[in-house]
């Protein structure tokens, strides 16, 4: 049924489902433990795109049958070793998985968050536990003492909405879960004034988790954590919660 509604073969949102479909058609004796660490990224878009469609095609939200955190993916992000897998197995399956690797891998590198939802962590070692955003036990016995790492995140995929992008996604989500903004008693449409008052309040350009400001450019990036902490805020009093957040900040 696929290609009779998505016709578009160039759309990566229909490029994840042949590729899925591609993985449901291989054979048994293919599949091993390892293909969920190339298939993960290409299942959690699948997982979204489906929640998506599920609201254009037949106003259903899943997120009111299935909690929102139960859509996250929980599995194995172990990288995938070469080496590791030419000795494990034999070789015409060693040959198809890593094949099967470059051309996932290639395939998330031309397409968008659609097609696969690209999670990337490197760690390094700091003595300045203020800059640290994860941590880690150690044994104090080992030889080589880790006592701090970070993890490291590519903006453009960890904070890659815009102001635009921010409101247009609020306003959907508002839509969708029949919630009518005002302001003086008049409904509202969620825009950019509104956004900058969340901002300005709450110190969203302070906090590096929702939002990273670009040094080259100068512009601003917000994580999708943005978007869900506004709708959660809205959602408590949408009547009176913009008039509350002006009024706070002529306070101060």
């Amino acid at each position: 049924m696929y290609p009779e509604i998505f016709t578009n073969n160039k759309d990566p949102l229909r490029i994840n489902i042949e590729k899925i479909i591609e993985l449901r058609n291989t054979s048994t004796h293919f599949i091993t433990e390892e293909y969920e660490m190339v298939y993960v990224p290409l299942f959690q878009s699948c997982v979204l795109n489906f929640n998506e469609k599920m609201m254009a095609f037949h106003q259903i939200d899943m997120t009111t049958i299935i909690p929102q955190n139960f859509l996250t993916l929980s599995v194995s992000m172990k990288a995938l070793d070469e080496s590791e897998i030419i000795a494990k197995y034999p070789e015409e399956i060693a040959t198809k998985l890593l094949n099967t690797n470059t051309n996932i891998t290639d395939k998330i590198l031309e397409n968008n968050d659609k097609f696969a939802i690209r999670i990337e962590h490197h760690h390094f070692i700091t003595k300045n536990k203020d800059k640290a955003t994860s941590f880690v036990g150690i044994d104090n016995s080992a030889d080589a003492k880790v006592k701090i790492i970070k993890e490291l995140k590519d903006p453009n995929t960890t904070h890659k909405y815009s102001t635009t992008s921010c409101v247009k996604e609020i306003c959907t989500r508002l839509t969708r879960l029949g919630i009518e903004l005002k302001y003086n008693g008049e409904s509202k449409k969620f825009n950019n004034y509104h956004f900058n008052l969340f901002c300005k309040y709450y110190g969203i350009k302070n906090n590096p988790k929702l939002c990273y400001k670009h040094q080259l450019t100068g512009t601003y990036g917000y994580s999708i954590q943005t978007i869900d902490f506004i709708v959660d805020e809205i959602k408590k009093d949408s009547d009176n919660i913009i008039q509350n957040l002006k009024n706070n900040l002529t306070k101060k």
